[in-house]
C-alpha cells in the first residue's frame, strides 16, 4: 500500500490463475500458473489489504494497462497491470469467537457495496 498526502492510496498485489487440464498424449494431469499484476485504489485498496490473504481465491473485474518507464540503466522497460473495477471474496474467514457464534459471522464486503468514490476510472 502506498498513501498520498491528499488521502488517496494504492495498492498492488499479485493474483495468481490456474489452467487444469489433461496431457491428451500421457493423459497426465496438468496445471498452468500464469501471475498478474493486479492495481488496486482508496477505500477498495484499503479493504483488499484488510480481508485479502495469500491464497484466498477473489473474484476481480477490470482493465488490462501496459506501463512503460526506464529502469536505473536507462533501459525501456514495460509491465502489464488489471486496473480492479470490481470484486468479490470467494473465500470468507471466520475467527475462532465467530465460529463458536454462527450470528455474528460476516464476510468481508465487497465493492460492489462501497460508497461511490472518486476512483479515476
Amino acid at each position: 500500500m502506498h498513501y498520498f498526502d491528499g488521502g488517496g492510496c494504492i495498492g498492488r498485489f499479485p493474483l495468481a490463475t490456474n489452467e487444469v487440464y489433461t496431457n491428451k498424449t500421457s493423459g497426465e494431469k496438468m496445471t498452468n500458473t500464469d501471475w498478474h499484476n493486479i492495481v488496486v485504489r482508496n477505500k477498495a485498496a484499503e479493504i483488499c489489504e484488510k480481508y485479502l490473504s495469500k491464497g484466498d481465491k477473489i473474484y476481480i473485474e477490470g482493465r488490462i494497462k501496459t506501463r512503460k518507464w526506464q529502469d536505473k540503466d536507462q533501459k525501456e522497460r514495460y509491465t502489464t497491470e488489471i486496473n480492479l473495477d470490481e470484486f468479490t471474496f470467494l473465500t470468507t474467514k471466520r475467527t475462532e469467537t465467530e465460529m463458536s457464534n454462527p450470528n455474528t459471522s460476516a464476510p468481508p464486503p465487497s465493492e460492489e457495496n462501497l460508497p461511490d468514490s472518486d476512483l479515476p476510472f
